[in-house]
């Protein structure tokens, strides 16, 4: 009875202690799991703000930078707000890092170490079972030695005292006494030893064993608590090492905000806008009663101040020109006009149209090499068929050797189609150079100034043996730009000039004879009002104020880089 309160006893606490640790184990995991969604909110917030600052920030061009305070305060906060999204990254880098995975491998081994001490305290019961039943076995064999013993004295007592009973009889019921008697003493000696190593093994379980292992769960289960609250601790320390960078990223919003000037910015817009017009003067009277005969009782008009009746009459065609025409819109709103780009890019300058027909012509031939080894491969590979048969069927690639077949051809026709148009690019630029030359022989160029040509040329070896003289005949023009007439209008007829960024001198005389186009002489000095986009033609002003577009090849440019006049887009 005493065995069994001892050994259920344990075995209640064992059970206790497993429930125990895997609740440990189970709320360790659940917290892991608390910072695994809590890093994840983190991430996406800082996902969110990149794209929030990409979304309000793009990508600008030089032309496109703020000068307002109010839009690079803007820009300074967003950058900020970049900085401060890249602090939420490191947050989550360090939760999970320090924090979540940590947590993680903890929760592993402290599932192998709990697995390992349970099978331990299992295993010291089972071996203590194991002897109990040994004890119980031997004890219930003494037991039944000692009752057949008891029954063969019995017998061998009843025998002797019958007078009826043979001499054989009796002896034979000795001899079982006296086996029964020493089964029953050996049974006796083996039942006391097992019980002997019995309570020897269940003193070692009790004392050694289940208090090594509970203690073993015990300190398993102090170091998860330890761990805990070490993580417990790199959670917060991960928000307060970014709470100077983000502090930082706060002050910064706020020096951005404090740098915002409305005087400055009402300078800009001032500066931007002013177009150097004096205000425009009165309106004269416009006298329509001259003709009129006037009687004497009618002195409406005629008792009129003198002032007033001596005004000249003013033409109407002079009275409407006082008055701003109705097409007004500032060329900072307006478009210019672009040249639709062609497929042989004749409406570029002839160097730039050589160069762009040279690059597609290349782009034409890897293409062009590329299916012709697609080509070949699929030849090899159908005569392997033809020859393996069971590996596929030679049929199968015709279609697509006879789609490879059709892309050769119009590639080929492509290519052949830009090399007459780059034939007879260079065949312009050949004869051109070679009028060059003849005249090269009779004028000198001032140093260091090319024809007009030469300047798209990127041969260095060509600049330095075009000889230094004055050209007799002048560049081709770049192709005219194909204006709407009624745009011309539109951006010529503007109130509001465009400012002044540089200006240019006439190194070849030009009659403008198309649309938006201006005539110049040589040696004229122009303002330029807008560089060359790319199509061969400079916006420029005449000192009379006429404006219109020159051939960029025809003209010495000098931009002012920090002109004060010079056109922002906002």
């Amino acid at each position: 009875m005493r065995r069994d309160i001892f050994v259920w006893s344990g075995e209640d606490q064992f059970e206790n202690l497993d429930k125990h640790t895997q609740w440990g184990i189970d709320f360790l995991e659940r917290y892991a799991k608390f910072v695994k969604e809590r890093l994840d909110i983190e991430q996406n917030y800082a996902k969110q703000l990149r794209n929030l600052v990409k979304k309000y920030c793009p990508k600008r061009s030089k032309d496109e930078e703020p000068r307002f305070t109010s839009c690079l305060s803007f820009y300074s906060i967003m950058g900020e707000l970049n900085d401060y999204a890249g602090q939420r990254e490191v947050v989550a880098e360090e939760m999970s890092h320090k924090v979540y995975n940590e947590l993680m491998r903890y929760s592993q081994e402290l599932k192998a170490e709990r697995k390992h001490h349970l099978q331990e305290g299992r295993k010291a019961q089972q071996f203590l079972d194991h002897c109990w039943k040994q004890m119980d076995n031997s004890k219930k064999k003494f037991e039944r030695e000692c009752r057949e013993a008891e029954k063969a004295q019995m017998t061998y007592d009843r025998l002797d005292n019958d007078i009826n009973a043979t001499k054989s009889e009796v002896e034979k019921a000795k001899a079982q006494l006296y086996t029964r008697t020493h089964m029953a003493d050996e049974s006796k000696n083996e039942y006391a030893a097992q019980l002997q190593n019995f309570n020897g093994e269940q003193w070692k379980h009790f004392n050694n064993s289940i208090p090594q292992i509970f203690k073993n769960l015990q300190g398993m289960d102090e170091r998860r608590t330890v761990k805990l609250g070490e993580t417990y601790r790199s959670f917060a320390e991960a928000e307060r090492r970014v709470i100077p960078i983000i502090t930082k990223c706060l002050d910064g919003m706020v020096s951005a905000a404090k740098a915002v000037d409305e005087q400055r910015d009402s300078t800009i817009v001032v500066e931007s806008f002013k177009s150097g017009f004096e205000p425009p003067g009165d309106f004269p009277f416009e006298d329509f009663s001259q003709n009129l005969s006037r009687t004497g009782s009618d002195g409406t008009i005629s008792n009129a101040p003198k002032g007033e009746r001596e005004l000249a009459p003013v033409p109407r065609s002079e009275a409407k020109h006082t008055i701003s025409r109705g097409k007004n819109k500032l060329w900072l709103f307006g478009k210019k006009p672009k040249i639709p780009s062609l497929e042989d890019f004749s409406h570029l300058p002839p160097e730039q149209r050589r160069k762009r027909l040279q690059q597609k012509i290349d782009e034409l031939n890897r293409e062009l090499q590329k299916e012709t080894d697609q080509r070949d491969a699929l030849n090899k590979m159908k005569d392997v068929y033809e020859k393996n048969p069971q590996m596929g069927d030679p049929n199968s690639l015709q279609p697509k050797i006879s789609e490879t077949n059709c892309n050769i051809q119009k590639l080929r026709s492509e290519i052949h189609k830009n090399e007459t148009w780059l034939s007879e690019v260079e065949g312009k630029q050949s004869s051109r150079g070679d009028r060059r030359h003849s005249a090269d022989n009779h004028h000198h160029t001032p140093h260091g100034r090319e024809s007009p040509e030469g300047s798209y040329n990127d041969d260095t070896s060509q600049e330095h043996q075009t000889p230094h003289h004055t050209p007799q005949h002048r560049p081709a023009q770049p192709a005219q730009p194909n204006h709407d007439p009624h745009e011309f209008d539109d951006e010529f007829d503007d109130d509001d000039p465009l400012p002044v960024i540089g200006h240019c001198k006439a190194l070849y005389s030009f009659h403008g004879q198309n649309e938006g186009t201006l005539t110049m002489a040589e040696d004229e000095v122009l303002y330029i009002i807008e560089e060359d986009k790319g199509d061969g033609w400079t916006r420029a002003r005449k000192q009379s104020g006429e404006e219109g577009y020159v051939p960029t090849s025809y003209v010495e440019i000098t931009i002012e880089k920090n002109s004060k006049g010079a056109v922002t887009y906002i």
